[in-house]
């Protein structure tokens, strides 16, 4: 049974309160707000005084602040409501989402063939096998059978090395919280194997475990607090062995670090099962590890590396050595080869040398002894294989520039990649390791989209300090720059995250009603390496608004576009990025929609995982200079409340986000609502049984994408096209 929050119930003076307030104008010609439940709060930062009136709002289980929701949703229903085509822009984002999608094959320990296939418009895609390639397919795992409406999601799923069993993580609705089931391999039938309140992880299979007995490893916290499993901070994440057909509360803590509750610890094995990996991390920009012999009796934990200063990851074992990539000493990456008997970074020497024309984004070992080695250049793959020895063998050519996901073992010959960018669909090819050759295998075919019509480019644009900055751009091929043109400017800018290209089918209603998609590659990212991340990061945050701002100077000053047809979009981190630069520079834009946002830049960390965000953005607690920077940016606290015309912003968040909690969104929309912006809507949509994005159901995102394009449109006074 789905596991939900239990709202208390609602006095009906409450309701009545906020209910009271409607969609209608006010004499200013601004909508009719709810009044959100207040409190006289002032919060101490090194001496500067900072109201947070509306901190009721942070407990979401209260019955004010549920009312204050349930209102708020009303008047955005009606809004949205009453846009002519709202019904049929729906219909056709979901006609551009109802074709066939299908994964890369990838043959696992059994010797059979494993894809994710969905037929058109089901919530989730179902995981079948096949004995041979181009065999009769069997369903393995349909997740849409584990609930009525698609809210649960399969997340992960991970084979023994005997393959016996299946280890399958699932999410409900949206949450960050992961349950683990095993099934029986061979008859598909589920074991009774059930773990709860795990996080950030997977299973681990070891057939011998920590007792000899078969099962698998993995990282949970505590059992929340009932009521607040969604909000209050995580603390202690501990790593444990499950022994299969036992329940978890018998499960071994086998890894747990007591001094430092606000640690992250992952798990994995080195490919033949000796070595146990724990990954230690959220308090850096990288992660430490650390590594025990399991064969060895009264073995104890060797420290690779202690720092969380550089990102690290253990490849594997190759006779009596270790391969590692990492950014240690080499901001875009290399692998390095060290003793086994010696890992420390000490003994660390060049295997793949730094690339300075790319950055090294992933590595594995692959079959024949060769080495795949992922590149990105100006924010596109370029993967290629190498020997054992460092020395290159070829680069694998792409269709383009996009981005490509391979399936590949050590085991066996196969080889597949998934290829996609702005104009090409996720397509699989199949790959010859030795020829060098790639065949299509699985092509998807959209109703009524004809890429010809469209072109990508890419271009670089000067920052504020004269940076050069990437971003691509989408259009049709007949548009002028005569700045007419609407744009939907997206960005991210953070946590050492590339931007690369990529499909959406529903992006395809606003390119073919004549607008351009822009996607900007701005500092904080990943898509240079590690100083680039570095520079949008804490005290150098304004480089990634800046970034931002230069983004739309640019489209404006090339004639694609001026401001009354420009729109900003960003998610997570990027929600913190529209509603930052909306306060910067509310004369740039027509439309906002910060989704999901971090916009209280002076409490973040005090929410779920929101600590783990502490070296990209620093904390209100580091410093007076630190707090005062925080606080000059924060979306929150730096919304104008003089009369200046504010763009229309539509603010989504989700019931159950426990990454960014929907706090950030509830008191960002209220002190938006209770302002002196204009007369432009300031609305917030507030999903239930969804949460930050992974995993929602198909369905959720047609509702959401017809609502924010909707939005859009009708602000920019534009009609779409009726197909």
């Amino acid at each position: 049974m789905e596991k939900l929050i239990k709202w208390p119930a609602i006095p009906l003076a409450i309701i009545s309160m906020i209910m009271a307030t409607s969609s209608d104008l006010t004499a200013s010609g601004k909508l009719d707000y709810p009044q959100a439940p207040t409190d006289v709060v002032t919060d101490d930062y090194f001496g500067m005084k900072v109201l947070d009136p509306y901190r009721p709002l942070e407990n979401d289980t209260a019955a004010a602040t549920i009312a204050w929701v349930e209102a708020e949703n009303a008047v955005t229903e009606n809004y949205l409501s009453r846009i002519p085509f709202r019904g049929m822009l729906r219909k056709q984002i979901e006609s551009f989402n109802n074709y066939a999608k299908q994964g890369a094959p990838f043959r696992w320990k059994d010797g059979k063939y494993y894809f994710y296939r969905n037929d058109g418009l089901k919530n989730q895609s179902v995981l079948y096998r096949m004995d041979i390639l181009g065999g009769e397919p069997t369903v393995v795992l349909d997740p849409n059978a584990l609930s009525d409406d698609g809210t649960v999601a399969l997340t992960g799923i991970s084979m023994s090395k005997d393959g016996k069993h299946i280890a399958y993580t699932i999410s409900r609705s949206g949450s960050d919280w992961t349950e683990i089931y095993v099934l029986d391999a061979e008859t598909l039938q589920p074991l009774p194997d059930h773990i709860e309140w795990a996080k950030f992880t997977g299973a681990e299979w070891r057939e011998k475990g920590v007792d000899g007995e078969k099962g698998f490893f993995y990282s949970a916290y505590p059992r929340p607090e009932a009521g607040k499993e969604f909000s209050n901070a995580n603390e202690y994440h501990n790593v444990y062995f499950h022994k299969l057909g036992t329940p978890q509360s018998e499960d071994v803590v086998v890894f747990t670090d007591k001094d430092h509750p606000l640690h992250f610890h992952s798990v994995g094995l080195t490919d033949d099962e000796r070595y146990m990996l724990v990954y230690v991390g959220g308090q850096g920009f990288g992660n430490g590890v650390m590594m025990k012999d399991l064969e060895t009796l009264g073995s104890e934990w060797v420290t690779v590396e202690p720092s969380q200063d550089y990102e690290i990851g253990v490849i594997d074992i190759v006779g009596d050595s270790i391969l590692i990539q990492t950014s240690y000493n080499a901001p875009k990456n290399r692998i390095v080869v060290a003793p086994l008997s010696s890992p420390e970074k000490e003994n660390w020497k060049d295997l793949v040398p730094e690339d300075p024309d790319g950055v090294l984004t992933s590595s594995s070992l692959i079959y024949g002894d060769r080495l795949f080695v992922n590149y990105e250049k100006d924010a596109a793959d370029h993967p290629s294989l190498f020997k054992l020895d460092g020395t290159k063998i070829r680069d694998i050519k792409l269709p383009t520039f996009g981005s490509a996901g391979f399936s590949l073992s050590k085991e066996y010959p196969d080889a597949f990649y998934t290829f996609t960018s702005f104009l090409y669909p996720a397509t699989v090819f199949a790959y010859d390791l030795d020829t060098d050759e790639s065949k299509l295998y699985f092509t998807p075919e959209i109703k009524g989209f004809n890429p010809d019509d469209y072109v990508t480019e890419q271009v670089f644009y000067p920052s504020a300090d004269g940076t050069k900055i990437p971003m691509f751009l989408t259009y049709r091929k007949d548009i002028k720059r005569d700045g007419s043109n609407p744009v939907y400017l997206y960005g991210y800018g953070g946590f050492n995250v590339s931007l690369t290209p990529g499909f959406s089918p529903n992006r395809l209603v606003w390119v073919e009603n004549g607008g351009i998609y822009a996607q900007a590659n701005l500092r904080g990212g990943g898509e240079y390496g590690e100083a680039w991340h570095e520079a949008g990061t804490k005290m150098k945050k304004l480089n990634v608004f800046n970034d931002f701002i230069a983004a739309a100077e640019y489209l404006i000053k090339e004639g694609w576009t001026k401001p009354e047809h420009l729109v900003i979009e960003g998610g997570s981190n990027g929600g913190l990025l529209v509603g930052a630069v909306t306060n910067m520079r509310p004369d740039l834009f027509k439309v906002a929609i910060p989704r999901v946002g971090v916009m209280d830049m002076m409490r973040y960390h005090l929410f779920t995982i929101g600590w783990n965000w502490a070296p990209d953005y620093g904390t209100s607690a580091d410093s007076p200079e630190m707090a005062k920077y925080l606080l000059g940016y924060s979306p929150l606290h730096t919304i104008r409340n003089d009369g200046t015309t504010y763009p229309a912003i539509l603010v989504t968040t989700a019931d159950h986000d426990d990454r960014v909690v929907p706090a950030h969104s509830f008191k960002y929309a209220a002190t938006l609502q209770s302002a002196d912006t204009g007369a432009a809507p300031k609305l917030i949509r507030i999903d239930s049984k969804a949460g930050h994005g992974a995993g929602k159901p198909v369905a959720k995102v047609i509702d959401e994408y017809a609502d924010i394009y909707s939005f859009i449109f009708y602000n920019l006074g534009i009609t779409p096209k009726a197909e």
